[in-house]
């Protein structure tokens, strides 16, 4: 291609090269305070009466590295928030990390023992956590470094925790403030627990594994006269009753009646009880209830008023006083109870069934549900929402944390994106027990609780005197960051920032959260606020491979986003992870088609290489008042383009609206408008062809730009000093092509 300008910049007479590029393009941004909106006021590029965008990062756990991932969710959040920014609205995106209580803690007790051989214990709490948090930074730092190469424009002066001290006032100021109101409390209840890791853990942490199981069907004793099936004949010992459907013909005749029998060495206690939740058509239609390692069995036993003995420890092993099964671990007392059934003649049948096992993701225990003296949160307790802006809850009026999850997304006020998440949440909500929010390691949020003999104290801060020992748990990860919204914005005091920027106007986050996360904080704001944290939640899928599976570590299938930027810069990783993944849908992601991505780097470079070779300050006369019927349907098509970006943007169609301006730039303007212009830049109408490139050029690059902000601050600035524009305000504050 001939350079018909001898003083076009040198770096468009070289290919492009994005290593060159990005790390210099951020510093620029970083530089020019311009993610920060009270900058962006200051230096006149935003009005101080401008509409508001307001947006939280779903903070990284301090775990470790970004994945595919993250990189997804940073890349639909950047976008986002780019599009807005030119849109002119005051922008506000707040980034920041998450503790990950357990999950980080069970790394650093990994890497100890394995590299000294100790335990947290042999430490000592102070010292455990002194590695812990030298871990937290460590990854804290690796991560930021991260989203700076994946080019997120987030508010870095504005950067919280969900340690630090102002989110740890936070968290005390609520915990308080829920424990005076009677909706946090402490009492024996049924969690899960993990053996391994020592500790509850919540029912996101909790992963099914298929498994093969056998299902035994089997009478306790000879005489009594019914037959229970069940996958865990070893917990039979703790029974405490026999459930069946009220209008069960089989077992009518029996209910109220009281058994003795003598299991496996235990002498057990058996009431016949009828009870609505019992699948008639499942196993014998009869549920052998062992309501202290049960969820369900604990509620029958609620309604019933049945006593709910343990039998199964902390360490998953018998605790019976029986010789055949006392101290052994479950997995043997199982064995041990069915060959005592067969001796018996009490074991009718015996089948091979798959079956969901819960284990802790942290860990890979597997789960035991037991009674624990645990603290939680009520769900279902009415209290009174004093100052509410919930549609359907007046201020003033009697609620529940279930009825605020509910009708927020109810009454419209926070849309799902896709809808049909709506229904999924709903199921969950019904279905909604009181949460346990005491965890038993050290790392994490500790419960401001204090004890001294008889007596309790809640507080923001420690009480005065001697003698006040503090409760040794800590709390479930997601209870700070339920607060996330509005405590990374200054709650509790009343800032500006709440003010301005509260509710935020979206969370994007990962289907899979949608009730651990989302709904909490829908439940902590409506409860603290009596408000919604945000008004639409955009949902995006899981990443996969090329062959759709799921990345991890076992398959080596994972692909690491700096590698790939550093390979073909993070521009082509942005647009391919966006091209091709609606809300809520999963997507592929390879090598092949980020290296596409990195040609149309490529071609947004030689293009404008071919416009400003073309076109300068010099020959570039006064803009036509009119423009040849010919340009003004180029004109025409570009303002539709931008019309439709701008609709499929709003509307939550990010990969429709990449898809088309990539089209658009690639076999419209470069392919076909630039090879007619060939000859009209000789001609006639020489000029009107020249403004009209200039035209398409310019607003293609601001287009582009949300989805590949490098590349295109970088020729923006090219073209900027090109042309002797005096204001050179970069393209990340310019002007969105509206249409």
């Amino acid at each position: 291609m001939e350079n018909k300008q001898p003083n076009i910049d040198e770096r468009l007479l070289k290919p492009y090269e994005s290593k060159n590029t990005e790390s210099k393009i951020y510093k620029i941004w970083e530089d020019s305070g311009l993610f920060n909106p009270d900058e962006c006021i200051k230096k006149g590029v935003t009005k101080a009466d401008a509409p508001v965008f307001s947006m939280v990062l779903p903070p990284p756990n301090v775990t470790g590295t970004l994945h595919m991932g993250h990189a997804l969710m940073l890349t639909v959040e950047d976008i986002l928030v780019r599009f807005n920014r030119m849109r002119g609205k005051r922008t506000l995106w707040v980034p920041g990390t998450d503790h990950a209580a357990i999950a980080t803690q069970s790394k650093v007790e990994k890497i100890i023992y394995k590299e000294e051989g100790k335990n947290r214990h042999d430490l000592g709490r102070e010292e455990f956590l002194k590695r812990v948090e030298k871990f937290a930074q460590d990854s804290h730092d690796t991560i930021v470094n991260q989203m700076k190469t994946m080019g997120v424009s987030v508010d870095w002066s504005r950067e919280a925790y969900t340690l630090d001290e102002k989110r740890n006032l936070a968290v005390r100021t609520a915990f308080k403030k829920m424990y005076d109101e009677g909706l946090i409390y402490r009492g024996h209840r049924i969690v899960n627990w993990d053996p391994k890791g020592q500790t509850t853990v919540s029912d996101d942490e909790v992963v099914y594994e298929e498994r093969k199981a056998k299902f035994y069907t089997f009478k306790y004793s000879k005489d009594f006269p019914i037959s229970i099936s069940t996958t865990r004949p070893e917990t039979k010992v703790g029974d405490t009753a026999v459930a069946v459907h009220p209008d069960d013909p089989r077992y009518k005749k029996f209910v109220g009646k009281e058994y003795d029998a003598n299991f496996a060495g235990v002498h057990i206690h058996v009431k016949i009880v009828a009870d609505e939740t019992v699948d008639k058509e499942f196993g014998t239609g009869a549920l052998g209830v062992t309501p202290a390692h049960s969820m369900t069995d604990w509620d029958i036993a609620e309604r019933h008023d049945l006593p709910r003995p343990q039998v199964i420890n902390e360490y998953a092993k018998m605790m019976v006083d029986a010789p055949l099964l006392k101290g052994k671990k479950t997995t043997e007392a199982r064995e041990i109870v069915v060959e005592w059934l067969r001796q018996e003649g009490l074991l009718e049948k015996e089948e091979e069934v798959s079956q969901n096992i819960s284990t802790a993701e942290r860990t890979g225990g597997i789960i035991e549900p037991l009674p624990k003296l645990q603290w939680f949160l009520n769900v279902n307790k009415e209290f009174t929402l004093a100052d509410s802006k919930i549609d359907g809850i007046p201020s003033g009026s009697d609620t529940t944390l279930k009825e605020i999850m509910k009708k927020t997304v109810e009454n419209g006020q926070i849309n799902i994106v896709p809808d049909h998440f709506k229904k999924t949440y709903f199921h969950w909500i019904e279905n909604l027990r009181d949460w346990c929010i005491s965890r038993q390691i050290w790392f994490g949020h500790r419960i401001p609780v204090w004890y001294k003999g008889e007596e309790i104290y809640c507080g923001i801060n420690a009480p005065e005197g001697e003698g006040w020992t503090q409760d040794s748990d800590t709390l479930d990860t997601w209870f700070s960051s339920g607060l996330w919204t509005f405590s990374v914005l200054g709650w509790p005091e009343k800032t500006e920032d709440l003010r301005i920027y509260h509710p935020t106007d979206i969370l994007e986050t990962g289907y899979e959260i949608l009730f651990f996360w989302v709904a909490r904080m829908i439940l902590m704001t409506g409860y603290i606020l009596g408000d919604i944290p945000f008004k639409k939640v955009y949902l995006h899928g899981t990443v996969r491979d090329a062959q759709g599976r799921k990345m991890s570590k076992s398959l080596g299938n994972g692909i690491d986003p700096i590698v790939i930027a550093d390979k073909y810069g993070a521009d082509a990783a942005r647009i391919a992870l966006v091209i091709g993944a609606g809300p809520g849908t999963d997507t592929r992601i390879y090598e092949d088609k980020i290296k596409g991505q990195k040609h149309f780097a490529n071609k947004i470079w030689n293009v404008a290489r071919f416009v400003l070779s073309n076109v300068n300050s010099e020959n570039l006369g006064e803009k036509p008042e009119k423009f040849s019927p010919e340009n003004e349907a180029i004109l025409a098509e570009l303002k539709n383009v931008a019309k439709q970006a701008t609709a499929n943007i709003e509307n939550d169609r990010l990969h429709i609206a990449a898809e088309e301006i990539y089209q658009y730039f690639w076999h419209v303007f470069a392919d076909k408008i630039i090879e007619d212009s060939k000859e009209k830049l000789n001609g006639g109408k020489a000029n009107e062809t020249r403004w009209m490139l200039k035209t398409v050029l310019e607003t293609s690059l601001k287009l582009i730009h949300p989805f590949m902000p490098f590349v295109t601050e970088e020729v923006w600035e090219i073209v900027n000093n090109h042309f002797g524009n005096k204001t050179k305000n970069l393209i990340m504050v310019g002007e969105w092509p509206e249409a």
